[in-house]
């Protein structure tokens, strides 16, 4: 398989009273065509903005972003515009990213009018790609207010589809729906991926989630990785003492199951302007006095699971 994607030592600071605030904070990950590449982490740990870096939402800071070989950490927008024929974004909230102005079908429209193409053509493109992720016909005149979430983010889903992009980043796509339609809406990514040949990178704070949908996961604590595997390795075999607290707080369907919990004490390190150390560090209860000095380093301690921590 060949790497679409690849991000080094990406950063994204923000300016705020007092200082910077260090939301994403020397990421590096690559990923490979058709995976699933699972972003996870409490809110606020940097993962949305992670993914609006990359799509050039936010322009980043310092880093690179290479795609298809192309290095467009800092694109033009024009080059911006083209890349968006390729890249797409699927918003968290389907409602508060929709035009409640316009109907389903317009909306689904608009990026091929931007794009150059007839509206004739538009219309019967739009109405196909409604077929596609689910829609009836019928809701073609519809506004979004009209529809509940799962229709909505369906809506979003084939208007990210529009421009037939090779890579969607997922934003919590299912995280604003009931659970019943979050399996529907995730069968109908999959089922997508499959067919059209997708790269997804998914953020989520759902483990279950990402465990269901993901090939690889990254979890992310305050702007920086802590663990990186293969989906099955990670959840079989967590090694970072964040990662281990997370997939502890996974609910069970067994009710027999004793889980042990592990639970978090300590107050959460400041993004702006961090000191140096590991930024989990008065959170662990196996910090030592270099963990509050000196940043751990993203290691491999196996093939394909890496680490950043000083006691594994």
């Amino acid at each position: 398989m060949s790497v679409i994607l690849k991000v080094e030592n990406l950063k994204k600071y923000f300016d705020v009273q007092g200082g910077k605030l260090h939301a994403v904070d020397g990421i590096s990950f690559s990923i490979n065509e058709g995976e699933t590449f699972g972003i996870v982490g409490e809110s606020g740990c940097g993962k949305s903005t992670l993914g609006r870096t990359i799509i050039h939402l936010y322009q980043p800071t310092s880093g690179k972003i290479i795609f298809e070989n192309k290095d467009i950490t800092f694109i033009s927008k024009k080059e911006c515009r083209e890349l968006l024929r390729k890249m797409q974004f699927i918003f968290q909230d389907p409602y508060s990213s929709l035009n409640p102005r316009m109907t389903v079908i317009d909306i689904i429209m608009e990026p091929l009018l931007i794009d150059g193409m007839k509206r004739k053509d538009a219309r019967q493109r739009a109405s196909e790609l409604m077929e596609m992720v689910g829609l009836s016909k019928m809701f073609e005149t519809s506004y979004p207010h009209e529809l509940d979430g799962g229709r909505r983010q369906r809506i979003g889903i084939a208007r990210a589809l529009a421009l037939e992009p090779k890579f969607i980043i997922c934003d919590e796509p299912v995280s604003a729906l009931d659970v019943s339609i979050q399996a529907q809406i995730l069968n109908l990514m999959l089922e997508l991926q499959e067919k059209l040949k997708l790269t997804y990178i998914f953020i989520t704070h759902d483990l279950s989630v990402v465990k269901h949908i993901s090939d690889r996961v990254m979890v992310m604590y305050l702007g920086q990785t802590v663990e990186l595997a293969e989906t099955q390795e990670l959840f079989s075999n967590p090694v970072h003492p964040y990662t281990k607290a997370l997939l502890s707080a996974v609910p069970s369907i067994d009710i027999d199951e004793q889980q042990k919990r592990e639970i978090l004490h300590g107050e959460i390190a400041s993004p702006i302007n961090p000191q140096p150390g590991c930024r989990f560090a008065a959170r662990c209860k196996y910090s030592t006095s270099r963990c509050k000095t000196d940043d751990p380093q993203l290691v491999e301690i196996k093939p394909g699971h890496f680490v950043s921590c000083y006691n594994v």
